[in-house]
């Protein structure tokens, strides 16, 4: 400690570069402190450090980190005091560029493995980003002092030794629940459940806290109730299960149709407590699929969704550069059952209305033979029937998909109606006078291989991967754009993914013998072994990622314009 002191003093009002002899590993009283890097410049990425804290010396007992889910609810509930604890110093200290910056990756309502709090049996690790202080490009010793031996020592008194049991447990049997109602829906052929209570509506466009005032609390049809035991709570948590199959939901405009499925696309993640969509528990294999113009895609074999095409393109290998509505949510459709998804969650305002139907009317003016396109509605049941992948589809004009449903929920005002049985009566009374055009079965997936090659980070004579937001990763030449991934909701996320590709460039994964399938099976393996900073390449602690899905780390694979393939 004393000798990190003595460093500091040393280079007072030298220049910046100066910060490097402070680089290395201190002990404090009650931790270990490890410099990893140190930025060149008051204006560049503040530096990485570690907190290292004996986990014997603390209240969180080894009880709470039993399971996977309870350690990394552990870890989230330290990444939101230790956030909570720097919100009550300044935000900076006195000086140029990132000056007096102490930050921590500061999740959001949902939970997320990262490694920005790592707990073991034996430490926890907190992973802080510091700007080193500096007036131009001068060093400010006493300004670092401040922040090494005043402010950091205080946080972690505070967030990690303060941490008491009544403190962790309540997170910790939430986190006890949710696994339990996953585990129920696998056991009982459900694709997601939504408590009765929960607050769906936000609280904006661009917050993802949940509305305050005038959120009508989810109440389900009774038909659709069920009851779902879990532990620390006597009774069962009740509200509308979501079977397997075919699902519609429809209603008028604005009676939230799409909040209920954006509710249940992000119910993939756990939410925090008070978040109102905590029991929104969805199918962690649940994609949401949509149109994106303009994507470039890879030898996908879309011939199942879209024949032949005009001039002679073949479609069992279809690649392109600029892929248009119907053809771009095909691919994806194709990728995420190549990548292992259990479901799709499809909203008709943001899908290729010609990919989705073909009514009677216009398959009497334009004859099969001159329509390459096989329209969603006659292959749904045969996805589901050939590869158990269940469909969630929001409705407002697509009347003839009442004859495929399995279950539709009308939302009106915000309240859910079963009216399946009112729905097959209408189907039944008024024919919709199409014919199926599906063929028998849904087709065959090939999966794909790709080329050494596809993965190429050079930008000029260095490598150059890099993220801008949640949405974009720069990767060589290229940039790969993600803004149609809705599931998708950190920016930490897309930081591993730039990572995870990185990995499998330098670690040759890309051997032209490993399917897509098998590099996300290895990739996931790795993190689960390894933990999630061990895909990092980044100088010093990787202190800024959490864990994607496989589905969003494939997504982005396959973005990439310079992906090739064969197939298997």
């Amino acid at each position: 400690m004393e000798t990190l002191r003595q460093r500091l003093r040393s280079i007072d009002q030298k220049g910046y570069k100066a910060y490097k002899a402070i680089e290395g590993t201190y002990r404090f009283p009650a931790f270990t402190l490890a410099i990893d890097h140190v930025q060149g410049d008051p204006f560049a990425e503040p530096s990485k450090i570690r907190v290292i804290v004996p986990r014997a010396k603390t209240k969180l007992a080894l009880k709470w980190t039993d399971t996977r889910p309870r350690r990394v609810r552990c870890e989230d509930v330290l990444v939101r005091r230790v956030h909570h604890e720097l919100r009550q110093w300044p935000l900076r200290a006195r000086g140029s560029g990132k000056s007096g910056l102490v930050l921590i990756d500061a999740p959001g309502q949902k939970v997320l493995e990262r490694t920005a709090v790592q707990v073991t049996d034996e430490t926890i690790t907190v992973c802080l980003s510091v700007g080193l202080p500096a007036h131009g490009r001068r060093i400010l010793a006493k300004e670092a002092e401040a922040i090494f031996f005043e402010q950091i020592p205080s946080v972690i008194e505070r967030a990690v030794y303060g941490l008491r049991d009544e403190d962790i447990r309540p997170a910790v049997e939430l986190a006890d629940q949710q696994h339990a109602i996953r585990r129920y829906l696998y056991e009982h052929g459900l694709v997601a459940f939504v408590a009765n209570g929960a607050i769906l509506p936000r609280e904006s466009g661009v917050s993802d806290k949940p509305l305050q005032r005038g959120a009508v609390p989810f109440q389900s049809p009774p038909e659709l109730e069920i009851a779902i035991p879990v532990p620390h709570r006597a009774e069962p948590i009740k509200g509308m299960g979501i079977r397997k199959g075919i699902t519609l939901i429809v209603g008028g405009g604005y009676h939230g149709k799409s909040t209920l499925l954006q509710a249940l696309e992000h119910g993939v993640y756990d939410h925090v407590a008070g978040d109102g969509r905590e029991f929104v528990i969805t199918d962690s294999g649940a994609v949401k699929i949509r149109a994106e113009d303009g994507r470039s895609v890879a030898s996908v074999d879309i011939s199942p969704l879209i024949g032949a095409l005009p001039y002679g393109k073949e479609t069992t290998q279809f690649s392109t550069e600029n892929a248009s509505g119907s053809t771009s949510q095909a691919a994806s459709m194709i990728e995420m059952i190549e990548a292992g998804a259990s479901a799709f969650l499809i909203d008709e305002d943001t899908s290729a209305t010609n990919l989705l139907i073909r009514d009677g009317r216009m398959q009497a003016l334009v004859a099969k033979e001159a329509e390459p396109i096989t329209p969603y509605i006659d292959k749904a049941r045969q996805l589901f029937h050939d590869y158990g992948i269940s469909t969630v589809l929001v409705v407002g004009g697509l009347g003839d998909y009442l004859d495929i449903a399995d279950c539709v929920i009308k939302m009106e005002q915000y309240v859910p109606f079963d009216v399946t049985g009112e729905a097959k009566r209408i189907a039944a009374e008024m024919p919709s006078g199409r014919k199926a055009e599906g063929g028998e079965s849904f087709g065959r997936i090939h999966e794909r291989i790709p080329l050494p090659g596809s993965l190429n980070s050079q930008k000029g004579k260095k490598a150059k991967v890099a993220t801008r937001g949640r949405h974009v990763i720069q990767y060589g030449e290229t940039d790969v754009l993600l803004y149609a991934l809705e599931q998708l909701v950190d920016d930490s996320q897309t930081r591993a993914i730039a990572a995870a590709l990185l990995y499998m460039e330098r670690k040759g994964w890309l051997d032209g013998k490993k399917t897509i399938c098998q590099l996300l099976d290895a990739i996931e393996e790795q993190w689960d072994r390894q933990g999630l900073g061990s895909v990092s390449f980044r100088k010093g602690n990787p202190g800024e990622l959490a864990r994607p899905r496989r589905f969003e780390l494939a997504a982005a694979l396959n973005r990439l314009r310079t992906l090739r393939c064969i197939k298997q």
